[in-house]
């Protein structure tokens, strides 16, 4: 069987696949530390699962509108006004299928065959392979550890091109966890504005920050960013709901529209009485966000002390999210290799850089207990050792 041309030009997520070897390993009875896992390791706060199970039990069980609750949208619209300093009302919030989905939508709105999307790299992984699905090019801007993993204005004006849609920026970032400075996103918006082009902010780490890290949404700035910017952001990393997936996508209604039309003849509304665990969510108390928060903050400060301890290892420490990024390059292996020598040897698990557009750093997630993460942190530092 012959499949459609552009499935051969997309790369399998590496992330899942070493997910789902460690689960296999885990099957067998072996004692397998993963710090693979893109989602934290809380249970959803009860009071969200209790909104969804009142709405089943409501009967909240039928169709919805393609793009979402009205009192979601409206949640979401008040959210993003209060919380982001974003003047959207409902009509410029399409809801989806996980954060995820509401960039595949964009992307598939907005990029023609030949379009540009500059993607600062390290990048999260699916990105690139979006944009390739649509027939458009990714402009990938290296970046390194001198500017803590962020593209510089200057980068970013080079990089641009008559052909240029788009700019996409994450932060707080994954796979690197930084936080782009107040300063450094004015620098970034103006460029943008001043080029004309459009630009998606990733903001699905927003309210997993440390060390008094700010999150600025870049559409706040000024009349003319926010006529350039959209918002992708969801509920899966802060309310811990991955399993859920309820994301958004915000901007002009032009867009959201287009999103819409896309989103009814392909996936239609996203579940409906799981949006009424996300309208509590919005609409509660916000401290079980600073639970979690607090919990990452204090692995974050362990993964990192015990990461740069290693020798041949050097890693930054991360503003925001909850993954540390270390250079392995002293090792002398490149990222796939170590990551699989690990697993086989030590059996950890943590995901190579390479799938992020960056092959002499490793992924680790320390969304995990802290006990998994000293024994982790043990068993690494014997293969690194044994390494170099």
């Amino acid at each position: 069987m012959k499949l459609a041309a552009r499935v051969s030009q997309v790369t399998p997520s590496i992330t899942l696949a070493i997910a789902a070897k460690a689960n296999a390993m885990k099957a067998e009875g072996i004692d397998v530390c993963s710090f693979s896992a893109g989602e934290p390791d809380f249970d959803t706060p009860a009071h969200i699962k209790a909104a969804a199970a009142k709405a089943l039990d409501e009967g909240k069980t039928k169709y919805g509108p393609a793009a979402g609750e009205p009192k979601l949208r409206e949640a979401i619209a008040h959210k993003l006004k209060t919380d982001n300093g974003l003047d959207y009302k409902a009509e410029n919030v399409i809801v989806t299928n996980g954060g995820k989905h509401s960039l595949y939508n964009l992307i598939v709105v907005l990029i023609d065959p030949g379009d540009e999307v500059i993607i600062p790299a390290p990048y999260w992984l699916s990105y690139p392979e979006m944009v390739t699905l649509v027939g458009g090019k990714s402009i990938i801007v290296e970046t390194d550890a001198s500017t803590g993993y962020k593209i510089t204005p200057e980068q970013l004006k080079k990089a641009i091109t008559p052909k240029t849609k788009l700019f996409i920026l994450n932060s707080p970032s994954n796979p690197t966890g930084m936080v782009y400075t107040p300063e450094e996103i004015k620098a970034l918006a103006k460029v943008i504005v001043d080029a004309d082009i459009l630009v998606v902010s990733d903001e699905i780490y927003e309210k997993i920050l440390y060390d008094g890290a700010e999150h600025i949404s870049i559409g706040s700035l000024g009349k003319e960013i926010f006529s350039r910017t959209l918002i992708s952001n969801g509920f899966a990393k802060g309310y811990s709901m991955t399993g859920w997936r309820l994301g958004y996508l915000a901007g002009p209604v032009e867009i959201i529209k287009a999103a819409s039309t896309i989103q009814g003849h392909s996936t239609s509304n996203v579940c409906t009485f799981a949006q009424y665990g996300a309208l509590t969510a919005l609409e509660s108390s916000q401290n079980c966000l600073e639970e979690m928060r607090q919990a990452f903050a204090k692995r974050r400060q362990v993964m990192f002390e015990r990461l740069n301890a290693i020798p041949g290892l050097t890693c930054p420490k991360p503003d925001g999210a909850f993954y540390l990024f270390p250079d392995i390059s002293k090792t002398g292996l490149k990222s796939l290799e170590f990551c699989n020598a690990l697993l086989e040897a030590h059996q950890v698990a943590v995901i190579p850089g390479v799938a992020f557009g960056a092959d002499n750093n490793i992924r680790l997630s320390y969304a995990t207990d802290m006990a998994t993460l000293e024994k982790g942190m043990d068993r690494l530092d014997k293969f690194v050792r044994s390494q170099i």
